[in-house]
């Protein structure tokens, strides 16, 4: 499997995970007071950004990502969705190449 391959499988739980705790678990734990839900969706979802970001850097190193490409990836790490975004701008374009 080639580094891209990974880095957008990550991407995509990743992506996955910031969706589901930011719209079921904190919720949930909001309406329920059940605390561990957050606690390791979480800690899932924090492995998942650390590998993301990884996996970045060697896929900058490999295709030779512009540094706007790497900040644009690294913002949209952030909200619910923004991975599938940058997914559709920058990823599947990279496959082609």
């Amino acid at each position: 499997m080639n580094i891209l391959k990974l880095f957008r499988i990550v991407a995509f739980i990743e992506g996955l995970s910031t969706i589901f705790l930011f719209c079921v678990a904190m919720p949930y734990r909001h309406f329920t007071g059940y605390k561990p839900i957050v606690s390791y969706t979480g800690q899932i979802h924090g492995v998942l950004f650390i590998g993301y970001l990884l996996l970045l850097y060697f896929v900058y190193q490999s295709y030779k990502l512009s540094l706007k490409q790497v900040f644009f990836s690294l913002i949209a790490s952030i909200p619910p969705f923004g991975t599938f975004i940058a997914e559709k701008l920058i990823f599947s374009k990279l496959e082609k190449k």
